[in-house]
């Protein structure tokens, strides 16, 4: 039973994968933009995991093509430096759309420090949790995000991108 299990194994990992063609390749597609905004951060200290900070989401608004709202204030990022020198980040908050439907969304990256001088983009895979209905499409689909951190004031901007 082993043996067969290795020699399937060998097999797996031996045969190439197939060549991705255009037609199976994800396309991007604009989503909606939002503008977080922040509150004062805390700090835990060091902790089993590594050095956590946590920060509270205080609102904010949201909008792309027939979307739009705000952030319910109430929502966290939760921040742990790793062993790499890079902050992972992960947020968990409510949306409000101008139409009164609430959607949860988990919001996850990692900001690394610029390596020879040049920073890094960016980037986040979200999961959102729409009710049934008119927004449904944001829980069916992979959801990758751009995080631009503001400098005029507390708060971030965040680009979603639906993979079709």
């Amino acid at each position: 039973m082993l043996r067969a299990i290795a020699i399937g194994l060998t097999l797996f990992i031996a045969t190439p994968a197939p060549a991705e063609t255009p037609a199976d390749a994800p396309k991007l597609t604009f989503a909606f933009e939002e503008t977080v905004t922040l509150g004062t951060g805390m700090s835990p200290g060091k902790t089993m995991l590594g050095t956590r900070n946590i920060v509270p989401i205080t609102g904010g608004t949201f909008e792309g093509p027939g979307i739009r709202g705000t952030l319910v204030p109430g929502g966290w990022d939760w921040q742990l430096q790793r062993a790499d020198g890079c902050w992972g980040v992960r947020a968990d908050y409510m949306l409000k759309t101008d139409d009164g439907a609430i959607i949860n969304v988990l919001n996850q990256g990692a900001l690394c420090p610029p390596e020879n001088g040049v920073s890094k983009p960016v980037r986040t895979v979200a999961l959102f949790e729409p009710p049934l209905g008119r927004y449904q499409w944001l829980g069916q689909s992979a959801m990758v995000g751009t995080l631009e951190i503001l400098s005029d004031r507390p708060a971030v901007r965040i680009r979603f991108y639906r993979a079709e």
